[in-house]
């Protein structure tokens, strides 16, 4: 995939005399990278941690080398598409998550009522954050090449936000089906934290740039305040799911 990539950016820079510095920087970088990460596999095990964060942190840096000399004719209506779809898809991967552990927690006759209010707040709680990414169209906001590199490598904190809930959610079933010997508090944390920080990371890519009044632009911070206080309470999943539900 990566050949076929470098491959790509080859012919762009041959067919294309407008951005072909850009693209054959494209080529090299990621070449390079490729070459890094096939040395990885030959390094002594004590450099491999440190290798792999060199070699992220390359390509993170990759597209910012390449777009600096000739700014590649990228449509903003499709990477927010792209980033959109991508979305759906750790929602998804979150959703899948919670459903095998309820399936799992019903098929040994565990349902309860501790349960049944896990599995709403939940349901809660991953709709109401599909609703709040896809509230309005994001393209307007990629106004410049630096708006458009800080919102999309802001999404990997979106991502990993996302992912974090489904098995935080998971986490939660199994305290209260006692497969975790952890307290509610505990379990509660592992979804409100990384709701809390989806909601943050939104307010900074989305919601901040278009506030129009002080109450927009404190109200997606106060919400995740108070879902890191809900963990307190023991029923933060419920909670949770409310105050999201409430943001609609």
């Amino acid at each position: 995939m990566r050949l076929s990539l470098i491959g790509q950016w080859l012919r762009a820079g041959l067919a294309d005399n407008a951005h072909r510095s850009s693209a054959f920087r494209y080529a090299i970088g990621l070449g390079l990278c490729q070459i890094g990460w096939i040395g990885l596999l030959f390094a002594p095990g004590q450099w491999i941690m440190v290798g792999f964060v060199i070699l992220v942190l390359a390509e993170l840096l990759v597209p910012v080398w390449a777009e600096r000399v000739a700014p590649s004719a990228w449509h903003a209506g499709h990477i927010a598409e792209r980033y959109g779809l991508f979305t759906i898809i750790v929602l998804g991967e979150s959703i899948l998550a919670a459903s095998l552990a309820i399936q799992a927690a019903l098929q040994d006759g565990q349902l309860s009522a501790q349960l049944a209010i896990i599995i709403a707040g939940g349901v809660l709680i991953v709709f109401a954050m599909w609703w709040l990414y896809f509230d309005r169209p994001m393209d307007d906001l990629l106004t410049s090449l630096r708006t458009a590199f800080i919102w999309g490598y802001g999404h990997l904190f979106v991502f990993a936000a996302a992912a974090a809930v489904g098995a935080g959610l998971a986490v939660a079933v199994d305290q209260a089906t006692h497969h975790a010997e952890i307290s509610a508090t505990a379990a509660g944390a592992a979804v409100a934290i990384p709701v809390a920080v989806y909601l943050l990371v939104l307010w900074l890519l989305h919601e901040r740039v278009r506030a129009q009044s002080g109450k927009e632009m404190v109200l997606f911070p106060a919400t995740a305040l108070l879902i890191l206080i809900s963990v307190i309470t023991g029923q933060a999943v419920l909670i949770t799911g409310l105050l999201l539900a409430g943001l609609l």
